[in-house]
């Protein structure tokens, strides 16, 4: 705790012209003789650091010394602020961390920086859930957090089933939360808001030291995305509907090789889907620059969307 209160008495004398012992005693709220101890110690240290008496006075850094801690860019200082996600920090229970945090890396930083790292804090916003996030209940999420950050196993219950897990990572997604975690040798994603009764266990986590947590998020949801392609259908594209397709039916399902082009650059393409009703509702974006090959009752709901939409849009006298 010492190691690190001299660390944030040395960014916060950094950051001021010279504070008095009566005042830093308050804000790190132990005694004035503390204070000057940890002066002492940071002296002792080769850190740059005196005190005044008389007015004026009190303990302060050399004028224009700076650890490099804080040597920051405006830019840099700036994005920073944007790390402090209220929403994220309150599900994990560090509200007042987060909060105090940024209160000490403002406190730190010269005027011209700390005003546009304030102008950031005031004026964006990241508001991660609500959206497309449900109802979880994730009372559970500081303790499974704890395991994770202490590198301890963790025993829950998922599905009704009791589980002892290795904790690797957690992550955020559209609001919902989710635990990676080893079990039986397999890496697993588990949806927080089902976790019941989530114990932090003494034994230490086995958390291989080449995984990384993005990059196997990133390759799940690739997984999991192809795993709903259950559905073969078979159109041609104009060249402008080849384009689109990645939004029309999503980069997963757009991986496919087209045939060759014909004369007006019309191609054809096998594509997997998630079934015919989601097919029919993507397919149908495409307008005019697709046509349904196979099957023929796809084809046929395509036929019956598109003469609904003109029999409804015909000029009416």
């Amino acid at each position: 705790m010492r190691s690190a209160r001299l660390l944030q008495l040395m960014l916060r004398l950094q950051g001021s012209r010279g504070v008095v012992a009566e005042q830093l005693a308050g804000e790190f709220g132990v005694s004035v003789r503390t204070i000057y101890r940890d002066v002492a110690s940071l002296s002792a240290a080769g850190v740059p650091i005196w005190t005044e008496s008389g007015p004026g006075g009190g303990i302060r850094l050399l004028d224009g010394w700076q650890s490099k801690l804080s040597g920051m860019t405006d830019d840099e200082t700036s994005a920073l602020m944007l790390l402090g996600v209220p929403s994220i920090a309150a599900d994990l229970g560090r509200t007042d961390s987060a909060d105090a945090a940024a209160a000490k890396l403002l406190d730190t930083m010269p005027p011209s920086l700390r005003k546009g790292a304030r102008l950031w804090q005031d004026r964006i916003l990241v508001d991660v859930p609500g959206w497309f996030g449900g109802s979880d209940d994730i009372s559970a999420l500081p303790t499974i957090a704890s395991a994770v950050l202490d590198s301890r196993r963790l025993r829950f219950t998922y599905r009704d089933k009791l589980r002892t897990v290795d904790p690797l990572g957690l992550v955020i997604k559209a609001g919902v939360w989710y635990l990676v975690a080893r079990l039986g040798g397999r890496t697993l994603s588990f949806r927080v808001g089902r976790i019941t009764g989530a114990v932090v266990c003494d034994e230490l986590s086995d958390r291989p030291a080449d995984f990384d947590l993005a990059t196997w998020w990133a390759a799940s949801m690739a997984e999991f995305d192809r795993s709903l392609l259950r559905f073969s259908c078979r159109i041609r594209l104009s060249p402008n509907g080849w384009r689109r397709l990645p939004d029309a039916v999503g980069v997963e399902a757009s991986r496919v090789v087209p045939g060759p082009p014909d004369s007006a650059g019309w191609m054809d393409l096998d594509l997997r889907l998630e079934s015919s009703e989601v097919a029919l509702s993507q397919l149908i974006g495409l307008g005019a620059d697709v046509e349904v090959l196979e099957p023929l009752s796809l084809r046929d709901a395509v036929c019956a969307v598109a003469e609904q939409m003109a029999a409804r849009h015909r000029h009416i006298d």
